[in-house]
């Protein structure tokens, strides 16, 4: 899809197809009523600057949007409608040694009893151990602070499924 072809889509059309990129509600709504965009460099912009401003319950909202790391099975039946990205944003979970796998497993549960919600990170390019370091690194963080971090990288994954979407 080119940006004229976004641009041109009818509002409901178009707010589905941004739904793909983020799962937040208020962020599909805001960037939707700033169409048309003259660049893709303006839309990235405009993208980023609405996510940054959103509230946390919104940013929280956009992770109920995404796999548990290494959860195949949820790719599969709750987001067929992203399944085809995640899964590759997720590939190398899938080349993991079962000690990885259940070390991820585990940390996951850790991490959503702590946090309230799913590990986020934006996983393209990086091994099922790398992610298991990251979570491991940002499970002692407290609440206040890792908010923020889950928040950056789902800026990162909105805007690599922007990007996919603008081919």
């Amino acid at each position: 899809m080119t940006l004229a072809d976004l641009n041109s889509l009818p509002p409901a059309a178009r707010a589905k197809t941004l739904a793909t990129c983020c799962g937040a509600t208020a962020w599909v709504t805001t960037l939707n009523g700033q169409f048309p965009f003259d660049s893709v460099a303006a839309l990235y912009e405009a993208a980023e600057h609405v996510w940054n401003n959103l509230t946390e319950t919104d940013w929280r909202e956009a992770f109920t949007h995404h796999p548990k790391i290494g959860d195949v099975n949820a790719l599969k039946e709750k987001f067929a409608s992203t399944a085809t990205w995640a899964a590759g944003e997720q590939g190398a979970v899938r080349q993991a040694d079962q000690a990885t796998l259940e070390a991820l497993a585990a940390g996951n549960d850790a991490y959503e009893q702590k946090f309230g919600y799913i590990f986020i990170v934006c996983a393209t390019g990086k091994s099922a151990a790398e992610m298991l370091a990251l979570l491991q690194t940002r499970l002692p963080h407290e609440a206040s602070q890792e908010i923020h971090v889950a928040r950056g990288e789902q800026a990162k994954i909105t805007r690599m499924r922007l990007e996919k979407l603008l081919v």
